[in-house]
Formats: structure tokens, sequence, C-alpha cells
């Protein structure tokens, strides 16, 4: 009765999977609020909460001085907007439709489309929320001033990929361990408000603290971005290679679990007998 037209061309099929993708990524805009604008403004609000948070905390504990010499809205900015893109990315990945979803009955749909919705829709928010925060700042309160901004968001799509190849492990082993994974992406959401290193400089860090840091590729985009914010902070203990390359480790491994566990899944899985 209904005739699938599949495309005769790789151009074809790209652009396809493309529309699919944009597709997605609105309806996971949408998916927390019907209004996008106001989907938005929750995030923005969200942030804007974290960043005066961390402010009052480090004024009433008298921690300004620890700061970089600069800005010191910029050196919290520099953590908490990097923080939200990873932690948000992972979260939006680790929740995306798996292959035994009733959305994966709707040919062409797939878990990559579904994955790879997730991904935009959580860079599209969190990057409009950071520009519009700095907008608001920058006219509203002081001329922003960032030493190599380019760096810096380029700092910002290094936390967003490491934050989906994690993502991806966790939704590669969910069908698996379900409960376990709820768990262990909430305490890795949990243990990175500290393992992330945005409230403190990383220079500052004894050898013994920083073993306990730098295994994290958070950790390493936030403090190379304080670099590239901060004409005056040359990053030491961190290296974005190190991030990048694991982000690309993961995101391997997470695939190939994602591969295996499509061929086996079954929606039978989580039924009580």
């Amino acid at each position: 009765m209904f005739v699938q037209r599949r495309p005769t061309s790789m151009l074809g099929s790209l652009l396809v999977t493309a529309e699919l993708v944009y597709h997605g990524a609105v309806r996971n805009v949408r998916k927390t609020h019907g209004n996008a604008f106001i989907s938005i403004l929750m995030n923005v609000l969200q942030t804007v909460i974290m960043v005066a948070v961390f402010y009052v905390m480090f004024t009433v504990l008298g921690l300004r001085g620890l700061k970089l010499r600069g800005d010191f809205l910029i050196y919290i900015m520099t953590g908490i907007f990097l923080y939200m893109t990873h932690i948000k990315t992972m979260s939006a990945v680790t929740g995306a439709e798996g292959p035994a979803s009733p959305m994966m009955q709707h040919a062409p749909m797939n878990t990559i489309v579904a994955i790879l919705s997730g991904m935009l829709s959580a860079l599209y928010i969190q990057v409009l929320s950071l520009f519009l925060i700095l907008f608001v700042y920058h006219v509203g309160f002081t001329p922003v001033e960032i030493h190599d901004p380019i760096g810096c968001l380029a700092m910002v799509l290094l936390a967003w990929f490491t934050g989906a190849a994690v993502g991806m492990v966790f939704l590669s082993l969910k069908p698996w361990f379900p409960t376990f994974i709820s768990i262990a992406s909430s305490i890795y959401q949990r243990a990175n408000m500290i393992a992330s290193g945005k409230m403190f400089v990383a220079n500052t860090l004894p050898g013994y603290l920083l073993a306990m840091f730098d295994w994290n590729p958070l950790f390493h985009a936030i403090d190379q971005s304080r670099g590239h914010a901060f004409v005056n902070y040359f990053p030491r203990n961190s290296n974005w290679e190190y991030a990048f390359w694991l982000g690309v480790t993961l995101m391997t491994i997470g695939l190939m679990g994602e591969f295996y566990t499509r061929r086996h899944v079954s929606a039978s899985w989580s039924a009580k007998s």
C-alpha cells in the first residue's frame, strides 16, 4: 500500500539523512517545551543561575583572589559553559532513541539519526545560550574581552565532542544494564561538578591533586579554554590533544558497542514475566 522511495545516489542519501537529522534535532529542542523559545530560555536561565551561584560562592568564601588576572565572570563562564555543553550533550546522546524504540519502526529512521539529532540539538541550544549570555553581559555590564575567541569556541566544540563520546559508551551499554547506566550517568554528571576543574586554576594544582583530575577530558578542555580567553594565562597541566584522542577512542568504542547492541536488542528485554 505504501511505497518508500529510496535515494538512487549517495548525495540523495546524504540529503535524506540530513533532513531526518534536522527534524530530529527540532523535535529534541521542543521536547522540554512545546515552544522552542521557552525551551531555549529555560536553558539560558539554568546557565545564568549556575554562574550566579558560583559568583556568590567565590565572593563569600573570599576565593576571588585565586582567579586569573582578568574578568572574573569570564573565568567562571569558561568553566560553566563547557561543563553545561559537555553534560547536556552526554545526557542527550545517552537518552537518544534506541533500536527497540517505537520511533525506529518508521522508516527511514535509525539510531544514528537519533544520536546525531541529540548531539546537534544540544550543541545548538548551548551555543545559542552562550552567545546570548555574552551579548547581554557585553551590552548591559562591561565589554567582553577574549584573547582568542576562535580557540575558546574550539574548546566548546571539544567539550561537546567528548560529551557525545561518553554518551555513546553509555548508550551502547544501556539496553544491557539500564539501571546501572542510569546511576552511572548521574554519578558522572555530579562528579564533574568538581572533577571538571571549573572551580580552580589547573596551573596552581600540586602534583598529587593534579593526578585526581587529569584523567577527565573536560578538565583539559576547560583549562585550555582559559588559556585562549586570558592573554596572561598559559596552561601547563593540560593539553587538548589528550581530550580529543580520548574522545575519538570512546566514540569508536561506543559506535562498535551500539552496532553490536542493535543486532541483538529485543523489544521484549524489558518485559515482565
